[in-house]
């Protein structure tokens, strides 16, 4: 065999089943692929893949050459960590993927430090609320909001995350401060629209360990947590928000907490990366470094009840 590559195209490609998303995560044009593919067939005399106009599968053959790519592919690899680790040094590319509000209020702001700290790394983050397959994109490290649904998964939890009520102080002074969840009806309450159902999103309150929550909803309600923020801010009226997201505002002054008896734990937020028995250096250092930044006691919830 003249060299690897072709044993990490043929693994991209039974792993995506795909020509085009395994490409994609090369750097490579489908076509240069489709050709690599050709020629170790060629080279092994055996076909690896069945082909068809609309999907790409496994030959028994290519499913037992597969499981061996993969024990060989992860041997290399182990021996990579090993130099990595005799210098300490993470390098490399490192994907990860991030939630929009958390991701750019929480994660961004740290990682300049990391990134000095690991001068050798390139890191590609990309920010969205999409649902996101590592194994099959080929990302390294995800944060999550929620219980993981992937039980593939390693999960280490970061924090847990609250939410609040909260208004303007000139919102307050003007329409005066509910005491309970219900006072919510006589208010000018912004929810969160949840588009794919056209439904708004509870609002989560607790009593005493207790879930109580209310489903509101006024003139303006809107997709997006950052415009919820400003809008309440600007005085519109009073919005549900997460603690990470309200925690400048409120130490500005702009908003204010309320209903603060009613606050209770919301989901837990973890970072998540898939099963290996040699973690790489990088994915390694990523993580711990969130561990180290985030758990515990967080700045931004700081200021929650």
């Amino acid at each position: 065999m003249e060299n690897l590559n072709a044993l990490r195209v043929f693994v991209h490609v039974a792993e995506t089943r795909s020509f085009t998303q395994a490409a994609k995560r090369l750097g490579l044009t489908s076509s240069a692929v489709s050709k690599a593919i050709t020629r170790l067939e060629q080279e092994l005399d055996v076909r690896l893949l069945h082909r068809t106009t609309r999907s790409v599968g496994l030959t028994n053959d290519g499913a037992s050459f597969f499981e061996h790519c993969l024990q060989i592919l992860g041997q290399i690899e182990e021996a990579e960590n090993l130099l990595g680790r005799a210098t300490s040094s993470a390098h490399g590319r490192l994907r990860v993927h991030l939630p929009v509000g958390f991701g750019r209020r929480v994660i961004m702001p740290m990682l300049p430090r990391f990134l000095k700290q690991h001068p050798n790394l390139v890191l590609d983050a990309e920010l969205s609320d999409r649902n996101v397959d590592l194994a099959y994109e080929g990302i390294d490290v995800a944060v999550q909001i929620g219980e993981p649904a992937d039980a593939r998964l390693i999960a280490r939890k970061l924090c847990h995350l609250r939410f609040m009520a909260c208004a303007s102080p000139q919102y307050l002074a003007q329409h005066g401060e509910p005491r309970t969840p219900e006072d919510l009806d006589g208010h000018h309450c912004m929810a969160y629209v949840l588009m794919h159902t056209g439904r708004y999103r509870e609002w989560p309150f607790s009593k005493n360990g207790v879930p109580c929550p209310k489903t509101v909803s006024g003139q303006l309600n809107v997709n997006n947590a950052e415009s919820l923020l400003e809008a309440a801010s600007s005085g519109l009226g009073i919005a549900m928000i997460s603690n990470f997201t309200a925690a400048e505002a409120i130490r500005a002054g702009r908003l204010r907490p309320i209903l603060t008896d009613y606050v209770g734990e919301g989901p837990p937020v973890s970072v998540v990366y898939l099963p290996s028995r040699n973690l790489s250096i990088k994915v390694r250092a990523f993580v711990n470094f969130l561990v180290d930044e985030i758990s515990g006691n967080p700045d931004w919830d700081k200021i929650t009840p």
